[in-house]
């Protein structure tokens, strides 16, 4: 006997193709979609391009998205090795990432003539024309500005008979002739660098240590075709901006110790002037001597602070963090992180504190807001200041701006491509095993847990604000930050107190997850990439969050080649111990090729090195749309176009009068149907 609840499944695929028929009128306009798809699908793929770690550092991704990551110079050497010498090829390359710089430089050497601009107009039309082959000529058009579309085009698309050479000189005169030969220039170039990047992933870890990481926020919002995996310093800033007092106090500390105050009060608008008035007065006279800011890695253009008052800083908010901290874990057992609350540990008398059983005398010991019958309760001028900088983050328009685009574009990870993307880790024990998270009276390990952390990140940003709900959620935000459970941080403490206040190094190692070891091994990888529905035999991992220290040896290809670890140190902070300025990985229509980065010493210069290309794997055949995940959407959307087609034919449905026996393209299916098909360079 049928169940009278059950919808009726011809009448739901009858309302579905009606729905259907209003993006595709007649018979005629469906037919037409299915022909552009199933001639898109047999495209090569486009290039996807995966950074991780970039930690504030601008410029520096700036340089690695201009070079498209070393593609740009590799495509040089293929078209001019035997037809330029490496000087020019290297110049051809500078002006492509820097065209006005490269223009102001040309100018001040007294270059820059007719000759120069004849040269590289012709140049870069060869260049352009290289790296648009695989496109649809629409698609190529769309990248270039009105005013310049009519002249590429009769450059790029004619025969290269003797008349048409003539006529192509023409077009070149003209451009000289009328003065627009620089602008010309700039925007061929930006169209040759838009061709040569179709997707970037963001491997985590946008925010912390570097200037600007709003600028890179700024820059990932304004391209088109991006995905965003949450490190744990980007729910770090996530955190803060919904309110999360432990969170906003670790944020501010941690600016401070990298002098970050541009970023705070130019780049977000906080108004630190409360803290700086509370800190001058509670710390004035204290050296204040573990809290001294790391100035050699960032320096301040507009909002320049005295490091003594920097120092004072910093330790008045990392007083408020400790506290803040023991209260949170206090309050949410369910962690298991109580033995963190080192600030009740601390002997006030004997100026040390209790750490795993062990008594350590502490570097600074100086603390007038701390009761030590109530070590964790705020002073009246802590709760005050707390207030006013919860607002400042609150009421940050831009911040706010950039964490709804970490949540809309953001995940904790994805499957894209037979690609498994995350930022840390998937924690694992000793014996190889997942490690299980006990919280709220759940076990959770591997591809479950990674579920039920990414839906309680959206709770902290969707659920009513101040709600039970969504109050927890925020809180355990936090726990993300830094539990030892938590797959963006993988490892068993953050060790923050410890490295401000005490002189034992042993205090300050954490030990990282298992998953590390395990991973150089191909078993574990396997069991990864199947866990979360992959194909373990020719699916990759791409993560980031630690280092490659290409300098002693390690490297990022691991797991025989099932994973991709690319930090490589864009960070300053890093590029001590790893000897790189980061990598790229890029995957094409053809491989996956690592590009290693220079370490640029000065990021203010206009014209910089290209990054180094290294083939790590090479596919079986070349891949098209066909078989991404983009194909397999549109093998679906042909399937149901055909089913319309029918349906027109039966007479299920009728054909819109005055659009039957026309050809229909709905723009924005076309827009995005467009950019699927880019292909690699």
């Amino acid at each position: 006997m049928s169940n009278p609840q059950a919808p009726d499944t011809s009448d739901m695929r009858l309302r579905y193709l009606r729905q259907l028929a209003k993006d595709y009128p007649s018979q005629k306009a469906a037919a037409s979609r299915i022909v552009s798809m199933k001639t898109w699908m047999r495209l090569p793929k486009g290039t996807e391009y995966f950074f991780s770690d970039l930690h504030g550092e601008h410029k520096g991704f700036l340089r690695m998205l201009k070079s498209a990551s070393g593609t740009i110079r590799d495509k040089i050497e293929t078209l001019f090795s035997g037809a330029l010498s490496k000087k020019d090829r290297d110049e051809l390359a500078q002006l492509i990432y820097e065209p006005e710089a490269m223009l102001r430089h040309k100018l001040a050497s007294d270059e820059l003539n007719e000759e120069w601009y004849y040269l590289s107009i012709t140049r870069l039309i060869k260049v352009f024309k290289a790296v648009s082959a695989k496109y649809t000529r629409n698609m190529t058009r769309r990248l270039v500005p009105d005013d310049f579309r009519g002249a590429i085009d009769e450059l790029c698309y004619m025969d290269e008979d003797e008349s048409r050479l003539q006529y192509h000189y023409g077009v070149v005169r003209a451009i000289l002739e009328t003065g627009i030969a620089g602008s010309f220039i700039s925007s061929l170039c930006d169209a040759i660098r838009r061709l040569c990047v179709s997707r970037l992933h963001i491997i985590g870890d946008v925010y912390d240590r570097g200037m600007h990481p709003d600028l890179i926020m700024d820059e990932l919002i304004a391209f088109e075709e991006v995905d965003f995996l949450w490190g744990n310093h980007d729910i770090h800033w996530l955190g803060a901006a919904l309110g999360n007092p432990a969170l906003i106090a670790s944020v501010i500390r941690q600016g401070i110790s990298y002098n970050t105050f541009d970023l705070f009060e130019d780049g977000y608008g906080f108004n630190l002037r409360p803290l700086s008035v509370f800190a001058n007065e509670v710390y004035m006279g204290d050296p204040c001597t573990p809290f001294l800011p790391k100035d050699k890695f960032n320096i301040n253009l507009f909002d320049t602070v005295d490091p003594q008052l920097g120092a004072r800083m910093q330790k008045a908010m990392a007083v408020i963090q400790y506290k803040l901290e023991g209260q949170l874990v206090a309050r949410r057992p369910e962690y298991g992180m109580g033995s963190r609350d080192l600030l009740s540990r601390v002997n006030y008398k004997g100026s040390t504190v209790l750490i795993d059983g062990v008594s350590y005398p502490l570097k600074d010991s100086h603390f007038p807001t701390v009761d030590p019958s109530n070590p964790l309760e705020l002073s009246e001028g802590e709760a005050e200041l707390m207030k006013a900088l919860t607002a400042s983050f609150r009421h940050s328009s831009r911040l706010q701006k950039h964490m709804r685009f970490l949540i809309s574009h953001g995940s904790l990870y994805k499957a894209y491509n037979n690609m498994l993307l995350y930022h840390g880790c998937v924690p694992m024990t000793e014996g190889g095993e997942f490690a299980s998270l006990s919280i709220y009276g759940k076990e959770l390990s591997g591809a479950e847990l990674f579920a039920f952390i990414d839906k309680k990140a959206r709770d902290a940003w969707y659920l009513e604000y101040n709600s039970k709900a969504q109050v927890e959620a925020r809180d355990f935000l936090w726990y993300l930050w830094c539990g030892p459970l938590s797959p963006i941080f993988g490892k068993d403490r953050m060790a923050t107190f410890e490295r401000a206040l005490i002189e034992d190094k042993a205090t300050h190692k954490e030990v990282m997850n298992p998953y590390y070891k395990l991973v150089e091994g191909e078993e574990a990888c396997r069991k990864i990439l199947t866990a979360f529905g992959l194909d373990a035999d020719t699916g990759h991992i791409v993560n980031g969050h630690v280092p490659v220290k290409l300098k002693h040896g390690e490297n990022p290809v691991k797991g025989k080649g099932r994973l991709f670890m690319i930090d490589g140190g864009i960070s300053k902070a890093y590029q001590g111990t790893t000897g790189i300025g980061g990598y790229t990985l890029i995957y094409n229509s053809h491989s996956f090729a690592l590009a290693q980065h220079p370490v640029w010493d000065n990021l203010d210069e206009e014209l910089f090195d290209s990054p180094t290309l290294q083939v790590v794997e090479k596919l079986p055949k070349r891949m098209t749309i066909a078989h991404t995940d983009a194909g397999k959407q549109m093998a679906h959307e042909i399937a149901d176009l055909q089913a319309l087609v029918l349906a027109y034919r039966s007479g299920e449905i009728e054909e819109a009068q005055s659009m039957a026996g026309t050809e229909v393209f709905d723009p924005e299916v076309v827009r995005r149907m467009g950019k699927d098909e880019q292909a690699d360079q």
